[in-house]
């Protein structure tokens, strides 16, 4: 056997021999490029990059502007604003409600075996917004409760209009629920923070703490799109002039039947592409 003289060995190779103690800047390199080459494949993480700060700056912009422009409303600002955090958590937590009830599937590797079952889509469907339903009552009826004892704020103060208030923030939840879902079905776990970006992205033009007049013109119109603007600009009447407005809720139903439709056709038509497509045993990235 030829012996091979120490000076012949090649470097990487003692590389791998050097003592696993001594600080490497090309290990720490290499891992920082094994990073960088998922994060460039992978649009939902670059976008959740940038996504959060940027809302984060629209949302209170919008709120400290409304405030210097109506600070006659600061002495109620208190129950309002908890009252919208309340609320809005039933859109937020129905949309997750539906889309981690989904997603969950796909974490545990069993979508596959249950469409493989006489489970049919729409009764998917069914499943998971029900379950989207009582994933939201136990979310928030504990806060809602500690609201009295803590900022005397008795959100149920608002008697038979917190009905509809949580329905449509309900339904509307479903809706995007249904979409996150769906996108994460056709593209794979790597966009399940759709499930998050998603709700939020709608949540400075919804209206959430200022009224939609506070937005520009132009955003107005996408705000008025929103079954969750009709339904915040209803609170706020109730809370600040004591009037329930029928046809803000009126139009936020309608909205809602024609978006519940539009979602569950869209999810269902995401579920037959992934059977032709082969995507349901493929949830990876």
């Amino acid at each position: 056997m030829t012996r091979v003289s120490a000076g012949t060995v090649p470097a990487a190779t003692a590389a791998m021999h050097a003592p696993a103690s001594v600080f490497s800047w090309r290990r720490v390199g290499a891992m920082i490029l094994r990073h960088l080459y998922v994060l460039r494949r992978s649009w939902p993480r670059i976008l959740e990059l940038a996504y959060w700060p940027t809302v984060q700056l629209i949302l209170w912009g919008f709120i400290t502007t409304f405030f210097l422009q109506h600070s006659s409303w600061v002495a109620q600002a208190a129950g309002v604003l908890v009252s919208a955090v309340l609320l809005w958590d039933v859109l937020f937590r129905s949309n997750l409600g539906v889309a981690l009830s989904f997603i969950e599937e796909m974490w545990s590797r069993n979508l596959g075996h249950l469409f493989a079952s006489p489970l049919r889509p729409y009764e998917l469907v069914a499943s998971i917004t029900i379950m989207g339903l009582l994933r939201t009552m136990i979310s928030v009826a504990p806060a809602a409760l500690l609201a009295w004892p803590l900022f005397d704020v008795w959100v149920f103060g608002l008697g038979p209009p917190l009905a509809a208030f949580f329905a449509n923030l309900l339904v509307m939840g479903w809706c995007i629920g249904l979409v996150s879902s769906a996108v994460v079905l056709r593209f794979g776990v790597a966009a399940e923070n759709f499930a998050w970006l998603g709700i939020f992205l709608l949540a400075p033009v919804s209206a959430v703490y200022y009224p939609v007049a506070t937005l520009p013109g132009w955003l107005q119109g996408i705000a008025w799109s929103l079954p969750s603007a009709y339904v915040f600009e209803g609170m706020r009447a109730v809370l600040y002039e004591g009037a329930f407005r029928a046809d803000l809720m009126w139009r936020a139903i309608g909205l809602n039947v024609v978006y519940l439709s539009l979602a569950a056709g869209f999810f269902l038509w995401i579920c037959r592409v992934a059977r032709l497509k082969g995507l349901l045993l493929r949830q990876g990235e």
